[in-house]
């Protein structure tokens, strides 16, 4: 079965490598494989310069994260989201969900790639999945304006300037505008984004986004589990009634609504951006008849799964 794929550290440097002619070793930041996980900056420019096309990054989901300053016209694939950047963009992206970058004009700017492990601190990680930031129902691509734009692109000069020095502990010092680029994106965040659960009611709703998104999150064509309200309140231990009550009060959608809705989403991903056929992405998605899953895209769409793909 194949389904949308995901590009390893190894998969994405050999791209590169093919892009631009270089070895491995001369893409490689220097001493890094003395540092735990992998950190590595790229100008967008002199990387993609040689490039045959402007589609340079496929639509998959990525092994490592992501974040880039670019600047021209850009557009990026997100989920089932298209986002438009005109002048100036910051663009985060987490294993979690794929998405496709397509440069409008010659591409400039800067982006940099890193692994959860590379912001271990001791023997504490920076929790990167529970960051607004990085959650799949956050946003990920903002666009800027020129002062944000030079606010924010000297951060990644540093980071070029830092990985090219002998500093002993250039590597911390990375970690630290890595981190400055992250609040800095969490700061564009939707306020209501930023916000922490206080009580034990949006606990439960954090919680069960979280389970929710899970799912979708893998590289493979894993069956989905859990599809019901009930499924949800059975794996978080609370009365399906209790938890029903709590995300209609939070979000003034039902449970089944919000479930059905993220299932759709991700119809439409598979549809548009994979290769398996209709009765593979049913089963993929908990239906086990293929007449079911139509019904209920056409239900929820108004089109049948076989038109949109079209």
């Amino acid at each position: 079965m194949t389904t949308i794929k995901e590009t390893s550290l190894e998969g994405f440097y050999q791209e590169i490598a093919g892009i631009t002619g270089q070895s491995l070793t001369e893409l490689l930041p220097p001493d890094i494989q003395k540092e735990v996980g992998h950190f590595n900056i790229f100008n967008i420019r002199e990387t993609y310069k040689n490039a045959k096309d402007n589609s340079v990054m496929p639509y998959n989901r990525r092994a490592y994260y992501k974040i880039s300053c670019i600047k021209g016209k850009n557009r990026a694939e997100y989920a089932d989201k298209v986002i438009q950047i005109e002048k100036y963009g910051l663009l985060f992206a987490t294993p979690k969900v794929p998405y496709h970058w397509i440069p409008l004009n010659e591409p400039d700017g800067d982006f940099c790639i890193f692994t959860k492990d590379f912001l271990m601190q001791g023997n504490s990680a920076v929790q990167l999945d529970e960051l607004p930031i990085f959650k799949a129902s956050g946003t990920p691509v903002f666009e800027l304006s020129e002062a944000h734009f030079k606010e924010i692109h000297p951060v990644f000069t540093k980071m070029q300037q830092a990985i090219l020095t002998d500093y002993p502990y250039k590597y911390d010092l990375i970690r630290n505008y890595v981190m400055e680029l992250i609040h800095y994106g969490q700061q564009l965040q939707p306020q209501n984004s930023n916000r922490r659960p206080q009580n034990a009611a949006e606990r439960i709703l954090s919680l069960f986004i979280e389970l929710l998104e899970r799912q979708f999150s893998t590289a493979g064509g894993e069956k989905l589990l859990l599809r019901t309200a009930g499924d949800f309140a059975s794996r978080l231990a609370i009365h399906v009634n209790h938890l029903n009550k709590i995300i209609k009060d939070l979000t003034g959608q039902s449970t089944t609504d919000i479930i059905s809705g993220r299932i759709i989403q991700e119809a439409k991903i598979l549809l548009r951006q994979s290769t398996l056929n209709i009765s593979e992405i049913a089963y993929t998605l908990g239906f086990e008849q293929t007449a079911h899953f139509s019904n209920f895209f056409k239900k929820h769409t108004g089109t049948s799964p076989s038109i949109y793909r079209s």
